[in-house]
C-alpha cells in the first residue's frame, strides 16, 4: 500500500497531566504516514482521486486545538480514530505524537507515543428464528450502521435454515455481512453483544432459540483465541447457513487455518452432506 508521510507538523496546544500544561500550552511535533492507494491520483493527477494532504494538517492542527488530553496516548488515540472517520481513503495510519517540552525535569530531547491504528475487514454471520425475523435482522444491520467505528460494506441474501445444534426450535432466518471497523475483535464483540441486548437476547440455552444472533467469523487474516472468542469461527466449515451466505459476498476469501476458499468449503460440506444422505 501506497504511504503519503507528514513530518514534524508543528502545533501549540494543552495537553498535559499538569494544570499548567493545560493553562500555558506547549508545541507539539506530529509525524504521520497514511497508508492509501495513490494509484488513480498519479495517473488522472487529480487531486479528488487522493486524500489531500493540507486537509489532513489543518484537521490534525484544529483536533489538537480544540481538544484537552492529560495524556499523549489519549491524544494520539483519539486523534488517529477521528483522523480515519474524516479522510475515507486512507486505511491506515502510523501516528506519533512528540512532546519536546514535557515537564520531566532532566535533560532530554522528546518524548513521544507513537501508535498504528486503521480499518479491519472482518465478516459476520446474522441470524433470527424468535418473532419477526427479518425485522430482528434488520435492526442488528441497522445497529451496526448505526455505529461510528463499524462501516457495513455488503450484505448476502438471507435464507431460511434448519436449526443447528440439536436443540428443539424453529427455523433461522441467516445471512452473512462484510463490514469494516476500527474496533478490536474484543471491543466488536462487546458491541455485537450490545446490539443483540436491545433486540432482546436472552442468553439461556446454549445454541437455542433467539432473537438476534451476531457472530464474529473473519477479521482479517487473524487467528485469535481467549475465554471468550475464537477466531475464526469455530466449526464454521461445517456450517451451510454460513458458508452459503459467505460464498455470496466473498467466493474468493481463503480460511487462514484451513487454507481453503469458501467455495471450496461449500462444496466440501456439500459433499459431506450428500454421502450422509445417501448412507
Amino acid at each position: 500500500m501506497d504511504i503519503i508521510k507528514i513530518e514534524n507538523l508543528e502545533i501549540y496546544a494543552y495537553h498535559g497531566v499538569y494544570p499548567e500544561e493545560n493553562k500555558l500550552g506547549q508545541s507539539f511535533y506530529i509525524n504521520a504516514a497514511l497508508y492509501t492507494d495513490t494509484r488513480q491520483a498519479g495517473l488522472s493527477d487529480e487531486l479528488t482521486q487522493s486524500t489531500n494532504y493540507g486537509e489532513v494538517c489543518h484537521f490534525m492542527t484544529d483536533w489538537m486545538k480544540q481538544h484537552t488530553c492529560k495524556l499523549i496516548e489519549a491524544a494520539a488515540e483519539q486523534l488517529a480514530r477521528a483522523s480515519l472517520l474524516a479522510f475515507p481513503l486512507v486505511k491506515k495510519l502510523t501516528l506519533e505524537i512528540r512532546k519536546p517540552q514535557a515537564p520531566v525535569g532532566l535533560p532530554f530531547e522528546s518524548v513521544s507515543v507513537q501508535i498504528e491504528r486503521g480499518w479491519h475487514r472482518v465478516y459476520l454471520a446474522i441470524g433470527s428464528n424468535l418473532g419477526e425475523r427479518e425485522a430482528y435482522i434488520q435492526r442488528g444491520i441497522d445497529g451496526l450502521q448505526n455505529c461510528p467505528d463499524i462501516r457495513v460494506k455488503n450484505v448476502s441474501s438471507m435464507i431460511v435454515t434448519k436449526p443447528y445444534g440439536g436443540v428443539e426450535q424453529g427455523d433461522f432466518v441467516n445471512g452473512c455481512l462484510c463490514v469494516e471497523t476500527l474496533l478490536t475483535p474484543g471491543e466488536l464483540l462487546k458491541k455485537l453483544h450490545e446490539i443483540e441486548q436491545a433486540a432482546g437476547r436472552v442468553r439461556e440455552v446454549h445454541w437455542g432459540p433467539r432473537t438476534l444472533d451476531l457472530d464474529i467469523i473473519f477479521y482479517d487474516d487473524l487467528v485469535y483465541e481467549d475465554e471468550e472468542l475464537i477466531i475464526p469461527h469455530v466449526d464454521m466449515e461445517n456450517r451451510s447457513f454460513v458458508l452459503e451466505p459467505m460464498v455470496e459476498i466473498a467466493p474468493n476469501l481463503r480460511h487462514p487455518i484451513l487454507k481453503k476458499t469458501m467455495v471450496q468449503l461449500h462444496q466440501i460440506l456439500l459433499g459431506k452432506m450428500g454421502a450422509k444422505t445417501g448412507e
